[in-house]
Formats: C-alpha cells, structure tokens, sequence
C-alpha cells in the first residue's frame, strides 16, 4: 500500500507559479506516476506522466509550461506549473500505478492508477 501527501497549492494570479509537492511513504522510484486534476463540473483529467525511467507525457494544453519531475531519494514526485491561467483551476491529484511503465494512454485513464493522494486545491485568478 502506498500513501501519497500532496502540498503546494494554493491561489495564485495569472501568469504565476506553483509547485505542487507529492510525498510518498515508501519508494515509487518503480511506479508510473502521475498529476491529474478535477474541475469542478468535471471528469478527472491527466496532467502528466512520469515513468519509472524518467520518460514524461503532458496533455497538451499544459505542454512547455508544466513540468513533471520526481527526487527518488525523497520518495517525492513534484509538478513545477509556470504561466498559470484560471483555466488551470481545479483540485489536483498525484496517483501511483502498480506498474513500472506508463500505459500509453494512461492520461486519459484513471484506473490505471491504483494509489491516490487526497487532492490539493490551485486557484487561479484571472
């Protein structure tokens, strides 16, 4: 069983930053993890992915202004988000698979991830 914390959010203006922070309680360094994030009114949608080889995917409305990133020797999984806009308002989500490898489509399926933060709110304003 894997127990994952998040912290970081927060509000913000447009065009500022965040950087959300997701501990672990034990090692993911083997695990396909991921951001996903909830409007309210919406479905869960993937943010981004990062193997257990460091290979990442991004939706692409996110792509060169959010990065993934993990410190294997924290046992924490981050996501730097720059250039935020109020469009990039929703609660935010890190998951863990059970599996090194990412689906192909794992942004776009969350029940591919078996393990799940409690979620931590970004608030943009425009």
């Amino acid at each position: 069983q894997v127990q994952l914390v998040e912290s970081g959010g927060g509000s913000v203006q447009a065009g500022g930053s965040l950087r959300l922070s997701c501990v672990a309680s034990t090692s993911t360094s083997h695990n396909c993890m991921a951001w996903f994030r909830q409007a309210p009114g919406k479905g869960r949608e993937g943010v981004a992915t990062m193997n257990s080889d460091g290979h990442t995917n991004y939706r692409d409305s996110v792509m060169g202004h959010f990065t993934i990133s993990k410190d294997n020797a924290k046992n924490t999984l981050y996501l730097q988000m720059n250039n935020l806009q109020a469009v990039d308002t929703a609660m935010y989500y890190c998951a863990a698979s059970r599996f090194p490898g990412c689906m192909a489509n794992a942004l776009s399926a969350p029940s591919a991830f078996a393990y799940w933060g409690q979620g931590i709110q970004v608030t943009v304003s425009s």
